[in-house]
């Protein structure tokens, strides 16, 4: 069974978007696409904005976020609390973002990795579960942080 997932990218990802958006239908999951509609140049931390929100809200369990390295999209995603976005290379990064870290967001770079290493990555983001254990604590602290506090 699919899930909810949500979408974006800037100018440079477009493609990449169309292609990962055809791939997740293909293997049931819905999916909503928060834009943007064409090639025309837009600011990507509008769109990191956008997948945060849905994320946080509730409107999808997961997003996946795209510009032409990955870097931008990930920390405007990131600017929210209720999201932990990692930016993805390849799958055992994907995997570990899941296992490790309860990402709920990937994020992707379309000018430095193909259409397969994408396609690859997502499927170890959506395959694998957190691992919980001794990485809960560690996950909790993300989204309420300690900065002050030395370990103990």
């Amino acid at each position: 069974m699919g899930e909810r997932i949500v979408i974006a990218s800037d100018h440079a990802a477009v493609e990449m978007k169309a292609m990962l958006v055809a791939y997740l239908q293909a293997a049931g999951h819905e999916v909503v696409d928060l834009g943007p509609g064409g090639v025309d140049s837009v600011d990507y931390p509008d769109y990191g904005y956008k997948i945060a929100e849905a994320v946080a809200q509730g409107r999808a369990g997961r997003g996946i976020a795209l510009c032409g390295s990955g870097i931008g999209i990930s920390i405007s995603v990131n600017r929210h609390p209720a999201c932990r976005c990692a930016l993805v290379s390849e799958p055992l990064s994907a995997r570990l973002a899941r296992e490790h870290n309860d990402a709920n967001v990937i994020a992707m770079g379309a000018r430095l990795i193909g259409p397969e290493m994408a396609k690859a990555c997502v499927e170890a983001f959506l395959s694998t579960p957190f691992g919980g254990d001794r990485h809960q604590r560690r996950v909790d602290k993300l989204s309420n942080p300690v900065f002050a506090k030395e370990p103990a």
